[in-house]
């Protein structure tokens, strides 16, 4: 189990269901299937969506999207599967604010990349604000800018450049990466 609890701290930000095959085959030695990554997936479903619904937002995070929403594109790149994102953006009355909202299967260096393309956007152009590993990976992979947010004391991300607690001060990194 606390290998198991490793693994899936050491990837946060990476797809459930790359996390069960990697569980199943590496450190159960187990078979992985289709049928049992959907059968793990629903009861992994079943067991967060509702906390993730009644979760408070992160300090700074609905005023920023107040503030700047009309001013910014915003989308939401998540490991989360697509659909039940979708529900959960749609269900915290947040939709509003976004022009995209991508969860897996695509990966989140393939959410960047489409966006650039879709909106020809430069990596000069687009910041990615993550609080995994597979977040800041993603933006090194396209070459847009990274601010990670620090989120627990065991987060991965502590030495980056640029880091936030919460959302209040997001703006200000934002506009000293223009510098």
């Amino acid at each position: 189990m606390d290998e198991i609890v490793q693994y899936h701290r050491a990837h946060e930000g990476v797809s459930r269901y790359r996390k069960f095959r990697h569980i199943y085959e590496n450190i159960l030695g187990a078979e992985y299937t289709e049928a049992a990554g959907k059968k793990l997936g629903e009861e992994f479903s079943a067991l967060v969506y509702e906390k993730v619904l009644d979760a408070p937002f992160v300090k700074g995070a609905s005023a920023f999207l107040e503030r700047h929403h009309a001013e910014y594109l915003m989308f939401i790149a998540s490991g989360t599967p697509a659909e039940e994102l979708a529900d959960i953006v749609r269900a915290r009355g947040i939709a509003r604010y976004f022009r995209g909202v991508y969860g897996s299967p695509t990966l989140k260096s393939g959410a960047l990349r489409d966006i650039m393309e879709r909106h020809a956007l430069s990596g000069e152009e687009v910041v990615f604000v993550g609080d995994a590993a597979a977040d800041r990976d993603a933006a090194r992979d396209t070459g847009v800018h990274f601010i990670a947010r620090v989120a627990h004391i065991g987060c991965t991300l502590k030495d980056e450049r640029h880091k936030i607690n919460d959302l209040d001060g997001l703006m200000g990194h934002i506009d000293r990466l223009g510098r």
